[in-house]
C-alpha cells in the first residue's frame, strides 16, 4: 500500500507545562490548538521569536513531548501510543542547538555508530551506515578524529550524521546553527539542503535566521502558541508588517525592497533574493530610460 504523503500530522494540539513555582502549581499553556501537516520530502522552516512555541511544537514530532490535548501522528502512528515510541524516533530524528549535548563518544565514527548499535543493528550494516552518513555530511575524512578537535560546524555535522545513521525519513533541527559562526552556519545549511534534495529526507528547520528560512520550500510562522502564517518564502515574507508586529525580521533584501516600495518605487512583494531584487531594479531603470 502506498504511504500517506503526510509524514507528520498535528491535529488541534494544545500543550501546557507545569509551573515550576512551588507556590503556584498551575499549568502554563504554550500551544493553543495547533494544526499542521508536513509532507514527505518537504524542506520546512518554522519561525518564531523566543517563547512563540516553535521548539515546543518541534519536540512533539518525536515524542519528547506529548500533547495535553489533540493528536500528533508520525507516519500514521499516534505519538501517545508508547508501544511505538522507538518506531517514531527512527522515523523522525532530532538535532539540537548544541552539538556537544549530542556527541557521546571520543572518536567521530564511534559517535555516529552509537545509535545504530543501541538499535541492535548488525556490525557490517553499522559500518556501512556510519561510512554513508559521514560521507553524506562531508565528514568521512574526520572519522578517526576526536570531536573536541572539530569546529562548531563540523561537530554539528557529526551530530547530523549520527541521526542519519538511524536512517530516518525526517530530520527535525532545533536552531542547529544558533551557536555557530557564519562559516559553520553555511556548512550545516548546505548539508541539510543536500540531504533534502539528494536523499529525499524531509527536513524541518526551527530557526530565527530569516536568510535560512528563505532557502526552504515552505515557511511556518508561530506566535503566542499559534500558527499565523504558512506558505512559500515569497508568500510569507510579503507580510513584512505582520512579521515585524510579532518581533521578527525579514531577509535584508526584503527589507530593502519594502522600504523602496514605501518610497514610491514600483517593486513586487515577496522579493527574497539579491539577484531577484537586482533584476527588478535593472528592469525599472531600463523602462525609465525608454520614456
Amino acid at each position: 500500500m502506498e504511504k500517506d504523503s503526510k509524514i507528520i500530522s498535528v491535529q488541534n494540539v494544545k500543550f501546557s507545562y507545569e509551573s515550576t513555582d512551588p507556590d503556584n502549581q498551575s499549568l502554563i499553556p504554550v500551544l493553543h490548538g495547533v494544526s499542521l501537516d508536513i509532507h514527505r520530502g518537504e524542506f520546512v522552516a518554522v519561525l518564531g521569536h523566543n517563547g512563540s512555541g516553535k521548539s515546543t511544537l518541534a519536540k512533539h514530532f518525536n515524542c519528547i513531548l506529548l500533547p495535553t490535548e489533540g493528536t500528533v501522528l508520525v507516519d500514521g502512528i499516534n505519538t501517545k501510543d508508547g508501544e511505538f515510541i522507538y518506531d517514531i524516533r527512527q522515523t523522525v530524528g532530532m538535532v539540537f542547538q548544541n552539538p556537544d549535548n549530542q556527541i557521546v563518544a571520543t572518536i567521530v565514527e564511534e559517535d555516529v555508530a552509537f545509535a545504530p548499535e543501541n538499535l541492535g543493528i548488525e556490525p557490517d550494516e553499522i559500518r556501512r551506515r556510519v561510512d554513508d552518513a559521514l560521507t553524506s555530511v562531508g565528514m568521512y575524512e574526520h572519522r578517526e578524529s576526536a570531536p573536541h578537535q572539530l569546529s562548531g560546524g563540523q561537530k554539528q555535522r557529526v551530530a547530523i550524521a549520527g541521526i542519519i545513521a538511524m536512517r530516518p525519513e525526517c530530520i527535525v533541527l532545533d536552531e542547529p546553527t544558533a551557536m555557530l559562526d557564519p562559516r559553520g552556519r553555511a556548512e550545516v545549511l548546505s548539508t541539510i539542503r543536500r540531504l533534502n534534495r539528494e536523499n529525499g529526507i524531509t527536513v524541518i528547520l526551527i530557526t530565527h535566521y530569516m536568510d535560512e528560512a528563505a532557502q526552504c520550500d515552505r515557511v511556518v510562522v508561530t506566535d503566542s502558541g499559534k500558527i499565523i502564517l504558512d506558505g512559500t518564502p515569497k508568500e510569507v515574507f510579503s507580510h513584512v508588517e505582520l512579521l515585524k508586529e510579532v518581533g521578527l525580521d525579514v531577509p535584508q533584501v526584503t527589507e530593502l525592497t519594502y522600504e523602496l516600495k514605501k518610497a514610491g518605487i514600483d517593486l513586487p512583494d515577496g522579493i527574497i533574493s539579491v539577484e531577484e531584487c537586482a533584476d527588478k531594479l535593472e528592469e525599472l531603470l531600463k523602462n525609465a530610460a525608454r520614456r
